[in-house]
């Protein structure tokens, strides 16, 4: 055999390899705190892995576990996964980011994508969040508007930098446009419990509350306003357009799917790197959804600018001058709050009556 053939035989098994190569199909895990049915933040990570699938085609393969709880059990279902094969994992809430942080340690070949966590402890992981405050201070206006009795209730999951974050924001802009304007916070301590979200909601109704805002993941507090009668509210997540033109007036829509995708191309591609990204409305990571004919139109057109100026980067809801609950300055005149002060946001903004529970 003479060294032209060697040659040739060796170029034509490189191209094959190199074919294989190109042809192998990624495979991407996720990991779920709800179900895909919960019609607000499982819901949209789960139409947004269904758009994976859809833009990429044959050259992907996704798989999920659903209602996985935040805690040691995290970590077991992401090491089963990780045997599985799986080429990337994103864990889609908070509480999930030690076990993230600890599976990706143990297979440094699998990329992990964690949802709004802070912690990168190994360069397999990489964080990313929405500026979901942007869309509460949207939805923080039209509520200060369209409040009949001043009351706004506020239902929190967990009493985390994200929550805090949304309802100082949702509270700044109600304000802003009502100086009478009251929130009211009740803590449930779940993402997602119907029954404990609608017995929130009571809660706040029976307490003269007319408009209900949420962080928490599924639709009966808007199944409570709608019984009640006078009461409105917001998709959370998801656009929950079942409850429009009223109780639900707007939504926060999660927009995960161009994230997805392009962190799944940029495997496909060798590119991926451990990065932290936080997105919102200028870029469409966080969008409002329809403002329904129950929401005036001087109201809407406000609300719409709002959402203009936020998409140039022209106003931040964290806009000076604001003071602490106690009073204390925190923002002079005109001063904007840097990224860090906000993703460790541990305080109420001047007005918010309550504490924050440890």
């Amino acid at each position: 055999m003479n060294l032209k053939t060697i040659l040739t035989g060796a170029t034509l098994a490189l191209g094959v390899a190199v074919s294989a190569q190109a042809n192998e199909v990624v495979k991407a895990g996720f990991i779920y705190v709800g179900v895909p049915g919960d019609g607000g933040w499982t819901y949209e990570h789960d139409q947004s892995r269904q758009a994976v699938e859809a833009y990429f085609g044959d050259e992907v393969e996704t798989t999920y576990v659903e209602s996985v709880p935040e805690g040691p059990d995290a970590e077991r279902v992401m090491t089963q996964m990780a045997l599985t094969g799986v080429d990337i994992i994103f864990t889609t809430s908070f509480g999930y980011m030690e076990a993230t942080n600890n599976v990706a340690a143990k297979f440094p070949n699998v990329k992990f994508e964690h949802a709004t966590g802070f912690m990168r402890n190994t360069p397999n992981v990489s964080t990313y969040s929405a500026r979901f405050y942007e869309g509460r201070a949207v939805i923080g206006t039209i509520a200060g508007r369209m409040t009949k009795s001043n009351k706004i209730g506020y239902i929190g999951s967990f009493p985390i930098p994200e929550v805090i974050r949304g309802i100082n924001s949702s509270y700044l802009s109600a304000k802003k446009v009502n100086p009478d304007v009251e929130m009211k916070v009740v803590w449930v301590y779940t993402w997602f419990d119907p029954a404990k979200e609608a017995d929130a909601a009571q809660a706040l109704i029976d307490d003269g509350v007319d408009v209900i805002l949420q962080h928490t993941d599924s639709t009966a507090p808007l199944a409570k306003a709608a019984d009640a009668g006078g009461v409105i509210g917001f998709g959370q997540a998801s656009d929950m357009a079942a409850y429009a033109p009223a109780p639900r007036v707007s939504s926060i829509i999660d927009n995960w799917a161009p994230y997805y995708i392009q962190r799944v191309q940029d495997v496909m591609d060798g590119t991926w790197e451990s990065t932290d990204t936080w997105d919102g409305i200028s870029t469409g990571m966080v969008k409002i959804g329809d403002i329904t004919d129950a929401v005036p139109a001087d109201v809407k057109a406000e609300a719409m600018d709002l959402i203009a100026q936020m998409k140039a980067g022209t106003f931040s809801p964290f806009t000076g001058p604001i003071n602490k609950q106690d009073g204390s300055v925190w923002l002079a005149d005109g001063e904007v709050a840097d990224d860090g002060t906000l993703a460790g946001m541990n305080f109420y903004v001047e007005g918010i009556v309550g504490d924050i529970p440890n």
